[in-house]
């Protein structure tokens, strides 16, 4: 799937308290809080959408730490609760659309990722960021399985990466993020498919070559790098024109989807 060019504005977020007057889906309601976490891919905790929630609830999350290396001047290694420190969450209303075909609207908290990696002084050499979930099969007993090659990888372009929108997730409806969902620390991509966002993060890698991603590795016809969402340009197995909307029920009519689900 081809990319799109994204302008980066003139943003100042700590003007902003809120950002969802400006990039929110604010036509559709908001998707229940016990189906946003109960209704998931998270392939760490299992393959079927309840795993993650039944299998996730002992996951330790406490110390948690980011690494930030590679095409950087100064790398650096932070905890969890330093970052939610230094970076005060917002309230991000975004649309979720799963490659699968199904979507929800997520009331996210969270800070724009750029704000994260102006820390650290990007070098002229980065082109790309690659980010790494954690491995740890002891306590994620999906990861005892070769459904994919752990741990977890995936990737931006860095004009994706620094762009307002993309954001450091902290939680969702003003509480804790969930482990299910991703805690401490996930990425969310309003305009490409839910896959692309890394969960658990554990590090964030500048670097000068495009990055293959896990699902780049595990199946490179059905998933490319990009992975923007496009109504027009068809999954090998199915057609990507509509979702299912989640928490409207079976009988519920699909809906048309967004060209980059309408964050274009």
């Amino acid at each position: 799937i081809k990319s799109i060019g994204l302008g980066v504005g003139s943003i100042s977020l700590s003007s902003i308290p809120f950002l969802n007057n400006a990039y929110s889906q604010n036509k559709t309601k908001l998707t229940s809080y016990e189906d946003i976490t109960t209704y998931n891919n998270y392939y760490e905790f299992g393959t079927s959408k309840s795993d993650p929630y039944r299998n996730s609830q002992e996951f330790i999350t406490k110390p948690w730490s980011v690494t930030i290396e590679g095409e950087v001047e100064n790398p650096v290694t932070i905890s969890a609760e330093e970052i939610i420190s230094l970076f005060p969450s917002e309230e991000r209303i975004y649309k979720l659309r799963c490659v699968e075909g199904w979507s929800m609207v997520i009331p996210w908290m969270g800070f724009s990722l750029s704000r994260l990696l102006s820390k650290v002084s990007i070098k002229n050499t980065a082109k790309f960021v690659e980010f790494e979930s954690v491995y740890d099969p002891e306590q994620m007993n999906g990861q005892r399985y070769p459904v994919l090659n752990w741990p977890y990888r995936e990737g931006l372009r860095i004009d994706e990466a620094m762009h307002p929108i993309t954001t450091v997730v902290t939680g969702l409806y003003g509480k804790t993020l969930p482990n299910q969902n991703g805690a401490p620390l996930r990425i969310f991509v309003p305009w490409k498919y839910g896959f692309k966002s890394a969960k658990a993060i554990v590090k964030i890698k500048l670097v000068e070559n495009m990055p293959t991603s896990s699902w780049m590795r595990s199946s490179p016809r059905e998933y490319g790098f990009y992975s923007n969402v496009n109504p027009n340009v068809s999954h090998p197995r199915w057609s990507q024109a509509t979702e299912r909307v989640i928490g409207e029920g079976i009988l519920a009519p699909r809906i048309e989807t967004e060209m980059f689900n309408g964050y274009g």
